[in-house]
């Protein structure tokens, strides 16, 4: 399980610290792809092929689930944690993701998303600032 949010820096060669105690369930390998928001997917190996399964069982009629699965499923990169707990986030990804130095690291249970740290913070701000309207649509929903 993946909680809390980290920051850390990219060093020059593009590589990330993974937090200590998120590397555990990463240790099978990982894959990171694009996400949702501008920022970066990371999940466990076991995790990421129930969701690639998924995502290749979605109607290839209809577009929008078409550019769907490209976006996750070609963007899609197997990477390994190395000894000192480093992992290399490809060029492609640092891009879509505006990674630039500053990079927070966000558990959200299955899965990590890396962000650049000021669109984070942005995010944060601007969630915040609606939370009590998500948290009614939460209820509607029964969470």
């Amino acid at each position: 399980m993946f909680i809390g949010e980290y920051s850390h820096s990219i060093d020059n060669k593009g590589r990330i610290q993974i937090p200590v105690k998120l590397r555990q369930e990463l240790g099978q390998g990982a894959v990171v792809t694009r996400g949702i928001d501008k920022c970066l997917f990371l999940y466990p190996r076991p995790a990421w092929l129930k969701l690639a399964d998924k995502l290749s069982k979605l109607p290839i009629g209809k577009a929008s689930t078409r550019a769907f699965a490209r976006m996750m499923l070609a963007g899609a990169m197997d990477v390994e944690i190395d000894n000192q707990g480093r992992m290399l986030v490809p060029d492609y990804l640092r891009h879509y993701a505006g990674l630039k130095k500053s990079v927070v690291v966000a558990g959200l249970y299955s899965r990590l998303e890396l962000w650049d740290e000021a669109s984070w913070n942005s995010y944060k701000r601007g969630t915040e600032k609606t939370s009590t309207a998500i948290a009614e649509t939460l209820g509607d929903l029964g969470v």
